[in-house]
């Protein structure tokens, strides 16, 4: 049995492929300490691990204060949470021994912990993974558009972390992605962009779905046989009370049935009158819905869009934030699904796209291939697979 020390400060997007993989490592003999914040306490807790917690309100602040309106703002924020992240760590896990690290490859410095504790390091990367040739040339082709004074502050902020803390930083790179020895990257090859391009420290183990292990209150009756639309913004950005009246107005005179999840920040009551042909909650059993699903319209969190392509379901993606829009452009390039914009959306342009894709057996088809790809993959169970075999180059 080897002791494991998991840091994920992350959101349900980074919590929830993370799941089985504890359960799984737990199962096979290892001891998880499970490092989060309070909101997922609950949730880990469940899967046999030991949680400590961080303080999310001041992470999330750290974050932010470095900037949105460009990525090294983003990359300079992850810097500023260094002193958030690190000594809390460091001091909840004195005198203790750990074997080897698993770190989310965007939150809660892992590389530089892993640094710090001499570590074999493995990097748990829930979005599209990148390498340093494809990210360096991103960044390359956004430094026209970014201050100087962006890039000024990363070289102090990395100065500042190098000398506290005693760790190597080469590279923007290195403080967004988390490189490390193994990365487990929970899509396929096949659905991930230039999947070719990657070596085999990369392992594409498949999504990661399992139970979420929450209480969960939801009528199957209502939508057995009826082959609904599930509507969904995901958990983060989805306080889209105007998109979800839209939503009303596109298909409330239709024959469709409609399951909507609008998040626990939304109230029903804000809503109005509910169409009958309506099921509106603030939280649904995903995957469970999915399974009964005949289209997808979904925000495209790399989660939502793994569960709806792995449970066969064509997907409208309206992509909200973050690595939505790659995701939506993916899902469009595998002809799975359509992308549409969220600005200046229309009730009329969402109706004709959803009886667009009804009508066209080629997205139902896209989604099968890409659906095969993901179910002969093992998802969790790979990913503990490649764990096991990194121990055994480690001798741990």
């Amino acid at each position: 049995m080897a002791r494991v020390l998991f840091i994920n400060a992350g959101s349900e997007g980074h919590i929830n492929p993370t799941i089985g993989v504890v359960q799984e490592l737990i199962s096979r003999g290892e001891e998880v300490v499970y490092f989060t914040i309070e909101a997922f306490r609950e949730r880990i807790e469940k899967t046999g691990a030991t949680v400590r917690t961080l303080d999310g309100q001041k992470f999330i602040k750290a974050f932010i204060s470095g900037g949105r309106n460009y990525l090294l703002e983003r990359i300079n924020g992850l810097l500023r949470t260094a002193d958030i992240v690190i000594p809390s760590v460091l001091e909840q896990i004195e005198g203790e021994h750990f074997d080897y690290i698993i770190h989310d490859s965007m939150f809660g410095c892992g590389r530089l912990l892993a640094q710090i504790l001499k570590l074999p390091a493995i990097n748990s990367c829930t979005s599209f993974a990148q390498t340093k040739a494809s990210f360096d040339n991103m960044l390359e082709q956004l430094v026209k558009k970014i201050p100087a004074e962006i890039y000024d502050e990363f070289h102090l902020l990395s100065a500042m972390v190098k000398e506290k803390y005693d760790v190597e930083i080469h590279s923007p790179y290195e403080v967004f992605c988390n490189p490390a020895p193994l990365t487990i990257v929970y899509t396929t090859r096949e659905f991930q962009p230039f999947g070719d391009a990657f070596d085999q420290t990369y392992k594409f183990v498949g999504p990661s779905i399992s139970s979420r292990l929450t209480e969960e209150n939801f009528d199957f009756t209502a939508i057995k046989g009826k082959s609904p639309i599930y509507i969904s913004l995901g958990t983060v950005f989805n306080q889209a009370i105007d998109f979800y009246k839209l939503c009303f107005e596109a298909f409330e005179n239709t024959d469709h049935t409609i399951v909507m999840s609008i998040g626990e920040k939304a109230q029903i009551a804000d809503l109005g009158e509910i169409p009958k042909n309506f099921i509106v909650k603030n939280y649904v059993p995903q995957t469970e819905v999915l399974k009964y699903t005949k289209l997808f319209i979904t925000h495209g969190g790399m989660n939502s869009t793994h569960e709806g392509l792995y449970y066969g379901v064509p997907l409208i993606v309206i992509p909200q934030s973050a690595d939505q829009p790659i995701i939506a452009r993916q899902v469009a390039n595998i002809g799975a699904g359509i992308q549409l914009q969220n600005q200046g959306l229309t009730a009329k342009q969402l109706r004709e796209a959803v009886n667009h894709m009804l009508s066209h057996s080629s997205f139902r088809n896209a989604v099968a291939k890409i659906r095969e790809s993901f179910q002969k993959s093992c998802g969790y169970q790979q990913a503990v697979d490649e764990i096991f075999k990194f121990k055994r180059q480690y001798d741990i």
